[in-house]
């Protein structure tokens, strides 16, 4: 427990954020093993890379969590591997970064179970908001930004899954990350098995070439292009489109343009006419690796946010801002100054559908 609170003591927090994850600590201790039988089934809370992921019961201290199964046909000395490297994530006490209760074997399915985040991620809201407004993606970009500097200077970790899906929000307004690879044999099993979104992979990435956080920083820069004007920005929509979704209110528009381009691989709502045709996943890659990267359209945000995502989205790694530089960005010392409510923001989407959740 000292040692616990001696790294809290390192991480520069704010007497909520504090508090907050020490409760999270003190509950986490009444739990002990994790086993199958312990769990009652909720809600399903969607799928994705790899697994289904439902909101659960704990029976034995009642503690709602969120428990991720990804099944794998793997041998039983693989799977001890990952389980055990997995376990790397009780250290990953951080504000911005998802609770983790334990990870366990069962069935031919790991079970990854992590703090239930009520407002879900970002790609749900960004659904229903049909696009996020920029002073709310200036706290988005701090909570990222201090996560991916989290796990790189205490974990050497590379997120190397940066998305929309991948950042969960709750109603109190806190926003971590989740699903960031701190198991390379996970990564290398799941590899064999899913194809998973290649849609945010940095062009050095898509290569095969040697690629470290830098890609991750790509991956945020798109994220935030996608989140800013309501769709995934590869090809680049047609202007008079985005001029006309942009000259909405944000939250007025759960967008049927949304859906106008979608990363491949995900299906249009039924009952949407889907008038552009979707890339094919090489062409996209194609067009990742080989044409101009997605820019911002200077008329509707400030050139301080077009220049942040501008940094990011620079096709040489070595040319893009880094984690130290974007930490001193003009647009995230406007965000930090800004008195926005992320919690009010996001409550508004929640009322709706809480009981899901």
């Amino acid at each position: 427990v000292e040692e616990v609170r001696k790294k809290l003591d390192d991480l520069n927090l704010d007497e909520i954020q504090r508090r907050r994850l020490e409760e999270f600590l003190n509950e986490k201790r009444k739990i002990g093993e994790l086993s199958n039988d312990d769990f009652e089934k909720i809600t399903e809370l969607g799928a994705g890379n790899g697994g289904v992921v439902t909101k659960v019961l704990h029976k034995p201290t009642g503690l709602i969590m969120a428990r991720k199964l990804i099944h794998l046909e793997v041998k039983p000395a693989i799977r001890t591997q990952i389980i055990r490297e997995l376990k790397v994530l009780h250290d990953c006490n951080s504000p911005y970064i998802v609770g983790f209760f334990g990870a366990f074997y069962s069935d031919g399915e790991i079970s990854i179970c992590m703090e239930h985040m009520d407002g879900g991620s970002l790609d749900l809201i960004l659904k229903k908001a049909g696009r996020i407004p920029e002073d709310i993606l200036g706290k988005i970009s701090i909570a990222v930004l201090k996560g991916l500097c989290y796990l790189r200077e205490i974990h050497q970790i590379i997120h190397r899954d940066v998305k929309p899906s991948n950042i969960l929000v709750n109603s109190r307004g806190e926003i971590k990350m989740c699903d960031f690879g701190v198991s390379g044999q996970l990564i290398d099993s799941m590899a064999n098995s899913f194809v998973g979104t290649r849609s945010y992979m940095s062009p050095e990435r898509l290569q095969g070439n040697q690629y470290t956080i830098q890609s991750d920083i790509w991956s945020f820069g798109l994220s935030l292009v996608e989140m800013a004007i309501g769709r995934y920005p590869i090809p680049p929509p047609d202007p008079q489109e985005i001029e006309k979704v942009l000259s909405r209110e944000p939250s007025s528009m759960a967008s049927p343009m949304s859906v106008g381009r979608l990363p491949p691989g995900v299906r249009p709502p039924s009952g949407v006419n889907n008038e552009t045709r979707p890339m094919a996943i090489f062409e996209l890659l194609d067009y990742i690796v080989n044409e101009p990267p997605p820019i911002l359209p200077g008329a509707h945000f400030s050139p301080e946010f077009c220049e942040f995502v501008q940094k990011c989205l620079v096709k040489n790694p070595k040319q893009r801002a880094d984690l130290t530089y974007l930490m001193t960005h003009k647009f995230i010392a406007k965000a930090d100054k800004s008195n926005v409510d992320f919690a009010k923001w996001i409550s508004q989407f929640l009322s709706e559908d809480s009981n899901s959740q």
